[in-house]
């Protein structure tokens, strides 16, 4: 079983950034997948961006040059850097870890951060 914890969330003006961290509990990180998700009131989770263990990185059409998903292994930690944000990104943000093996995948969520975007 795999812990994660983000911190980081919380209440900035339109055109501010914040940064998201996620801390995760296991010794094999590096092999993890990580991801960041969103959800907004009335809405479907979605996927934002995403990592590889090898530093691959993957995002949402609306937030590509705008945010920056990054690793740390040694610190078994993911931050997601949002630089100017809008209204819309208003959301909890989530932190996902995935992997599979030949006989299972292995999908851990943390409790969600919430961010807000307002003047």
């Amino acid at each position: 079983q795999v812990q994660l914890v983000e911190s980081g969330g919380g209440l900035v003006q339109p055109g501010g950034s914040l940064r998201l961290s996620c801390v995760a509990s296991t010794s094999i990180f590096s092999i993890y997948a990580m991801n960041w998700y969103r959800q907004a009131p009335g809405k479907q989770r979605e996927l934002v961006a995403g990592i590889t263990g090898g530093g691959s990185t993957s995002y949402e059409d609306s937030v590509k040059g705008r945010f920056t998903i990054s690793r740390d292994n040694a610190k078994s930690t993911v931050y997601l850097q949002m630089n100017s944000l809008e209204p819309e990104d208003t959301a909890v943000y989530y932190c996902n870890a995935y992997r599979k093996s030949p006989f299972k995948e292995y999908t851990y969520w943390g409790q969600g951060t919430q961010v807000t975007v307002s003047s």
